[in-house]
């Protein structure tokens, strides 16, 4: 590899965390080996630790990132939606699409999420889930313009998607649909 081809240390740190958040979505954080990263990053274990102080450090990373990627989604939506001169209701209707398609595409960023989520016994692991939570809440709010029931009763829904995703229940936007307004499963 010439040197104009090599990865910064930031590109790096990008890269492992992409490993890392695959790794953790698979088997959480207590089942998860700095080995198994390193490996699939493509690095030592000793340049894993040069970059990430702790296994918990590289966790948090890919909690934060996954908490940005649903946020991009969510305000690359809101903002196409406002564009479209839409209200707030449409707004938010905008983004729990984005949310189902981004699911569709990327499953392991809801295993992740979830891991997140039982991993909350750690403290500092919740204080981090907690902040990103709070953070995506109030983006929502902010840039779909509803009130805060709407936005409530809007993620509510969104754990009902996390639900439906996580046990196979739909694979297509129409099924998650069917879940979510039409009161359930499809019947035969």
């Amino acid at each position: 590899m010439n040197a104009a081809s090599r990865l910064t240390a930031e590109e790096r740190r990008d890269e492992i965390v992409a490993a890392a958040s695959i790794e953790f979505a698979a088997r959480g954080y207590a089942g998860t080996s700095t080995q198994a990263i390193a490996r699939r990053a493509g690095v030592s274990q000793p340049y894993l630790f040069q970059l990430f102080r702790t296994k918990k450090d590289i966790f948090l990373a890919a909690v934060r990132d996954c908490f940005d990627r649903t946020g991009l989604s969510f305000e690359h939506s809101a903002r196409t939606a406002r564009e479209a001169d839409r209200n707030p209701e449409k707004i938010l209707e905008a983004m729990g699409h984005a949310y189902v398609d981004l699911l569709l595409a990327d499953r392991g960023i809801l295993r992740l999420q979830l891991q997140a989520y039982a991993a909350c016994e750690d403290p500092d692991i919740q204080t981090v889930v907690r902040e990103n939570y709070a953070v995506l809440w109030q983006t929502v709010g902010r840039i779909s313009g509803a009130d805060p029931k709407a936005v409530e009763d809007w993620f509510a829904q969104g754990m009902l998607i996390n639900v439906i995703a996580s046990i196979g229940a739909a694979s297509s936007p129409e099924e998650f649909l069917q879940w979510v307004v039409g009161g359930g499963p499809a019947s035969d």
